[in-house]
């Protein structure tokens, strides 16, 4: 078969060109947990890395492997893992890669869960600084010498800030610090991280990879670009082969193996599916968030609207060089006094759910959902005002969504 150029070309085509018997145009589903083997040796081989190949289903099955090599064709990667879920996949990072007296630096404008697990890693001797990284003095300012790893999203969410990611990339390089790029929010078909020289990329696939709100799971794709050998906590028995690989080797062994956070041969084969149509939806998504973000920017009864496509929104310069379209999320702040709930539940085309992604549109309000447990004071340092509504946009006709926003909005 000749060598495809287009995105959703290389998705769809995919699964056919992996050589199963019988020649299936989708991967098929292995739910055998155990895989046998008619030589002892080759099996001691595949546990000891000599060979490729299943050992037990924790670690990986060939629909598990087959989604992996999507995505790492996705993120134009040399390796990928995938996991239950996205806070799987990132927890996974995080506990494999760092240990107790290590520093993080992070952005501050993190997904609410990211933001909890910040917490979590500090209990667990695990020095975390919160930046503003927006601006990459901010992070540089943050390093000290126990610092290992730089953690950014490509798009905040729920505030839609875009950090400073490409002046941060430059200044890991220069240190030889892991830069972990969090891609959820613009997934693999807006941007791919290894443009600004990330060294590891999480998606949660649950969200814009895999679309339809039904299933979970969770990505992370080595790059390549990250000599490992510089990095002192890889342990001895993985310091083997190609240097980009070992943390990737060391993250299976560690979090699949001995932690369990396994994505399933059913679930892997829901994304896969759900990825064929990535681009298409998308597309759709995004060019229905950049018109109702229009239409809030200019009503009487918004206070303002967080979305990078508005020529106001203080990162829109840096969201137009680097990503394909300003993505599907969308926050804006209501004016006081008008109720936020009585807004949402006025609008019949909206559901009011927690999740992103979805063909549906979703949308909730932050301060009494999400963010609940951070408080009003860290509320207000992660820009999150008690009047904020996130939407996550989904792919109805755009009149429809637009015509039912107007009406709930007059009926206020």
């Amino acid at each position: 078969m000749i060598k495809l150029k287009g995105f959703t070309s290389n998705i769809v085509h995919h699964d056919r060109q992996q050589g199963y018997n019988d020649n299936p145009i989708h991967t098929p589903i292995y739910n055998s947990v155990p895989y046998g083997y008619k030589s002892t040796q080759d099996l001691m081989d595949v546990f000891q890395g000599k060979a490729s190949g299943q050992s037990y289903a924790r670690q990986s099955t060939p629909t598990t492997d087959s989604l992996q090599a999507m995505i790492t064709q996705t993120e134009q990667g040399i390796g990928s893992l995938v996991f239950a879920t996205g806070m799987g996949a990132l927890s996974a990072i995080f506990l494999s890669l760092l240990k107790q007296g290590d520093h993080l630096i992070a952005s501050r404008f993190l997904f609410g869960n990211s933001y909890s697990l910040m917490t979590t890693l500090e209990n667990f001797g695990i020095e975390v600084t919160l930046v503003d990284a927006t601006d990459v003095n901010n992070v540089i300012a943050a390093k000290q010498d126990n610092t290992l790893m730089v953690f950014v999203e490509t798009m905040a969410n729920p505030g839609t800030q875009i950090v400073d990611l490409a002046a941060i990339g430059d200044w890991c390089e220069q240190q030889k610090l892991v830069y972990l790029v969090d891609n959820t929010m613009t997934s693999p078909y807006l941007f791919q991280p290894i443009r600004i020289k990330a060294s590891l990329v999480m998606n949660s696939l649950s969200k814009y990879f895999c679309g339809h709100g039904t299933v979970l799971g969770g990505a992370v794709t080595e790059t390549g670009l990250y000599d490992w050998i510089n990095y002192p906590n890889i342990f001895e028995a993985y310091r083997k082969g190609d240097t980009s690989k070992w943390a990737l080797t060391q993250i299976k062994k560690k979090a699949l193996r001995d932690m369990g956070g396994t994505l399933s041969s059913d679930g892997a084969y829901q994304i896969a599916v759900g990825a064929e149509t990535m681009a298409l939806r998308m597309d759709r998504s995004c060019a229905n968030a950049l018109a109702l973000a229009q239409m809030l920017n200019a009503h009487d009864k918004i206070e303002a609207v967080y979305y990078p496509g508005l020529p106001s929104h203080p990162q829109h310069e840096k969201a137009t060089n680097w990503f394909k379209h300003y993505g599907s999320i969308l926050s804006f702040d209501l004016k006081a006094g008008y109720d936020c709930a009585a807004l949402l539940d006025s609008i019949d085309i909206i559901i009011n759910a927690t999740h992103l992604g979805d063909n549906r549109t979703l949308a909730l309000p932050m301060a009494g959902t999400i963010f609940y447990e951070m408080g009003a004071e860290n509320r207000a340092i992660a820009g999150i005002s008690e009047q904020m509504i996130r939407c996550s946009i989904g792919i109805e006709d755009t009149e429809d969504l637009l015509e039912g926003f107007k009406l709930g909005l007059d009926q206020l």
